[in-house]
C-alpha cells in the first residue's frame, strides 16, 4: 500500500536526481493527476500520484544508457522504435522500476509509466489519467498543451454526471492523439502503432455512442 509518507520520501529523493526543470514538471504532473483522480478515480489517488512522480525517472538518460537498459532487460527494439527516441523513457522507466523503487512497483504503477507517452489500445482508467496529466500539467506552455488543458477544464467536468465525465475524458484523449499525430507528421517522424490503435479504439467507441 502506497502511503503519504512514501510519496513524500519519493519526492525528496527525486529532487536530487533530476534537473530542476524536470523535477518541476514531475511534481506538476503529480498535482494534475491528483486533480483528475479526484474527478475519476479517488480510490486510486496514491497509485496515480506514485506513477506521476516516477513517469520520467529515465527521461534525462543518454541514448546509450537507454539502449543499455533495453539490452539488459531484453526489451524488443524495432527500427521504428529507434526512430522515436523520445519514447524510450517510458519503456526504460517501467523496466527498471522494480530495481530502483521496488516499494512502488505495483502493476498499475508500472503500466501507467509504460504507456504515458504513446497510449495503447485498452488503456485502464489510471493509464488514461496519467497520460493526460503529463500532457496538460501546468508546467506545459506549448500551444497544444494549453489548448488541450482548456478543452478539458473549460467544459467544467466537475459538474458533469459520471457518464458525461467519462465521455469527456474520451473526447479529450482523442483530441490529444490527433494533435500528437499532426505534430509527428509535420516533423516527418514515425508514429507509434500504439497511438493509432489507442485513437482508433476511442473514435470507434464515440461513433457507436453517437449512433445509439
Amino acid at each position: 500500500m502506497i502511503t503519504e509518507e512514501m510519496l513524500n520520501g519519493l519526492r525528496t529523493s527525486l529532487a536530487t536526481k533530476m534537473s530542476e526543470k524536470r523535477y518541476r514538471h514531475t511534481v506538476e504532473v503529480e498535482a494534475m493527476v491528483a486533480r483528475l483522480g479526484a474527478l475519476y478515480a479517488p480510490d486510486a489517488l496514491p497509485t496515480l500520484r506514485a506513477a506521476a512522480l516516477l513517469h520520467d525517472i529515465t527521461k534525462e538518460y543518454s541514448p546509450d544508457r537507454h539502449l543499455m537498459i533495453f539490452a539488459q532487460k531484453e526489451l524488443s527494439l524495432t527500427r521504428e522504435d529507434l526512430g522515436a527516441p523520445k519514447t524510450f523513457h517510458a519503456r526504460t522507466a517501467a523496466a527498471i522500476l522494480a530495481d530502483e523503487y521496488p516499494e512502488f512497483a505495483e502493476d498499475e504503477v508500472v503500466s501507467c509509466i509504460r504507456w504515458h507517452t504513446t497510449g495503447r489500445r485498452g488503456m485502464t482508467l489510471c493509464e488514461k489519467l496519467v497520460y493526460l496529466a503529463d500532457y496538460i500539467d501546468l508546467s506545459r506552455t506549448f500551444e497544444n498543451c494549453v489548448r488541450l488543458r482548456n478543452f478539458f477544464f473549460d467544459a467544467q467536468p466537475e459538474k458533469m454526471s459520471e457518464s458525461e465525465r467519462l465521455s469527456h475524458l474520451r473526447d479529450t484523449l482523442i483530441l490529444s492523439y490527433d494533435m500528437t499525430v499532426s505534430d509527428l507528421l509535420s516533423e516527418g517522424a514515425p508514429i507509434s502503432p500504439d497511438t493509432f490503435e489507442a485513437r482508433n479504439e476511442l473514435v470507434t467507441e464515440r461513433n457507436f455512442e453517437l449512433r445509439a
